[in-house]
């Protein structure tokens, strides 16, 4: 059997001109993320994805590592098509190595042979129309590091607008203006996973706050609906003063940026600290709202913190959608995106009014469930 290594290698493309530089002595210099890799002919970046093959740049193609249907919430994004259906799709690898990955068996597959989500050959017009045939309105690019597979994801992005679906990008942040440059004409909605406010946090992930940072401006800049999570992790990212500071940054981009502040659990190599409380959580939102961010909203624990799923006005407090978990239980936006009180217009991308919920849970596609995919490996 195949190494998994010689398997992707088999299965890439020339990176798009836009994410790569040829240097001298047969080097690449890589821009689909922050590490700007300098790459030798023979060798791959920090992704371990995305490789120098004769002084060419090559990045992943014509596969996935996982697809699943997703409520829209649980990518999260609160404010953007409440109710979706969101269609995800995934490939492998990633340019950091977070010891608490909840999805590292695509993001750290290359890495840890522990890991094991067999490659399945795709092409973009069909999973586009799996999407349509699941209901879906938006597709989503996550699992992995979806940076470091853009290239990818905007052929699946392309033929999706085709079909009028939205898009959507659940990503780390880790990115460059080359790169975002690259994805901002066909992203609509982008999450970005703030997981600390120390850089020497940042780089026992693997990465630096900096790029992060820079991506969160970025993005806010050029338009692309964007929402922020920190899974806030109990002696590593929850002291008063880095929360204060983390959010008093978001805030000097924009206070209409939806943060979420997610529970941790204790998962992969992660099982020292104890998991995240609902009272670790209201503290968490209490210094964000003192820093003045709008919309804050504390995850993972269903039920467990009060009102905070729901999004409310923040002129008058009137409940605008009620949420428990996955689940929408209420929905009183106008069809403008106002509040129905006050007439106080809600930063987010609407629709008309709700169209319903599909499912409030993840599931497989019938795509994955039913059809005899090639395995690569």
């Amino acid at each position: 059997m195949p190494a998994l290594k010689d398997i992707l290698e088999s299965n890439a493309r020339e990176a798009a001109p836009e994410l790569r530089e040829k240097m001298e002595r047969g080097f690449v210099r890589c821009y689909a993320c922050g590490h700007a890799c300098r790459i030798p002919d023979g060798q791959v970046g920090v992704c371990k994805v995305r490789f120098n093959r004769g002084g060419r740049l090559f990045a992943p193609w014509g596969y996935v590592g996982g697809v699943q249907c997703d409520p829209i919430e649980k990518k999260p994004f609160f404010h953007a098509l409440p109710g979706a259906l969101a269609y995800s799709f995934g490939m492998l690898g990633c340019d950091l190595h977070c010891a608490y990955c909840q999805n590292w068996v695509t993001s750290q597959a290359i890495r840890d042979p522990r890991a094991v989500s067999p490659p399945l050959a795709a092409k973009p017009e069909d999973l586009v129309q799996d999407a349509l045939a699941e209901g879906a309105r938006v597709v989503v690019s996550t699992y992995n590091e979806p940076l470091i597979t853009s290239e990818w994801a905007v052929a699946i992005f392309k033929e999706a607008r085709g079909r009028g679906l939205k898009t959507g990008f659940v990503s780390n942040g880790n990115g460059t203006r080359q790169v975002l440059e690259y994805l901002g004409p066909w992203v609509d909605f982008y999450k970005v996973d703030l997981k600390s406010f120390n850089d020497r946090h940042y780089r026992q992930l693997g990465g630096r706050l900096e790029p992060i940072l820079e991506s969160v401006r970025t993005l806010h800049r050029m338009g692309i609906w964007l929402e922020v999570v920190t899974l806030l992790i109990p002696g590593f990212n929850d002291s008063d003063d880095e929360l204060k500071r983390l959010t008093e940054f978001l805030v000097s981009v924009s206070p209409d940026i939806p943060w979420h502040v997610t529970a941790f659990h204790q998962d992969y190599k992660m099982t020292e600290p104890r998991d995240t409380s609902p009272d670790d959580l209201i503290r968490a939102v209490e210094i964000g709202r003192h820093a003045g961010l709008r919309f804050i909203y504390a995850g993972n624990l269903p039920g467990r913190v009060g009102d905070l799923e729901n999004t409310r006005c923040p002129n008058c407090q009137e409940l605008l959608v009620g949420r428990y978990g996955y689940l929408i239980t209420d929905y009183r936006l106008t069809a403008e995106g106002r509040c129905p009180r006050c007439q106080a217009s809600i930063p987010g991308r609407w629709e008309a009014g709700f169209r319903g919920q599909l499912n409030d849970y993840p599931y497989l596609p019938r795509w994955r469930q039913a059809r005899d995919l090639v395995a690569l490996w």
